[in-house]
């Protein structure tokens, strides 16, 4: 099963790049793992509506989806797991599923309803709000901490 993670926008913080560099690195040796950055046209943001923008960036989103894939949505109206739960819903696609297994981290605004509908899981990092690159860092830091509890590694201590 392959693992994507589908963001919208460019990551800009250097201290961010770097972790997320890291952990990517690090994924590789659990995964077949890859982000797609997708990047709309900067114009859009200036002189579109916030509807607008959010149609143009998901079709942006659909334009690198494939119909098998499972996708799960990274937003806050989403479940909350443990990482414990996490490793565990992860480890249930790895046994069920050949597709690809797709997290969408959206831009500022959110997603428009067609990015919903298309969805099979909404998930909710935290009650608190993060930047859309700060979420990156943490996704992947939790996705990387989920292979080390399945494969029963210390790095996760329960």
């Amino acid at each position: 099963m392959k693992i994507v993670l589908l963001q919208v926008g460019k990551t800009s913080q250097s201290f961010i790049i770097e972790g997320v560099n890291e952990y990517e690195k690090r994924l590789k040796h659990y995964s077949n793992f890859e982000i797609i950055t997708l990047l709309p046209p900067k114009n859009i943001y200036s002189t579109s509506s916030v509807e607008q923008i959010k149609k143009a960036e998901s079709n942006f989103i659909f334009s690198k989806l494939y119909t098998t894939d499972f996708v799960i949505l990274l937003c806050e109206t989403g479940k909350e797991m443990s990482s414990v739960s996490f490793s565990e819903y992860l480890q249930q696609h790895q046994m069920k599923s050949s597709s690809r297994l797709v997290f969408v981290i959206g831009g500022a605004y959110g997603f428009s309803n067609s990015v919903y509908e298309r969805c099979h899981f909404k998930w909710s990092l935290s009650q608190l709000t993060f930047s859309h690159q700060m979420v990156r860092l943490f996704f992947l830091e939790q996705l990387y901490r989920a292979f080390t509890i399945i494969k029963g590694e210390p790095y996760h201590h329960i």
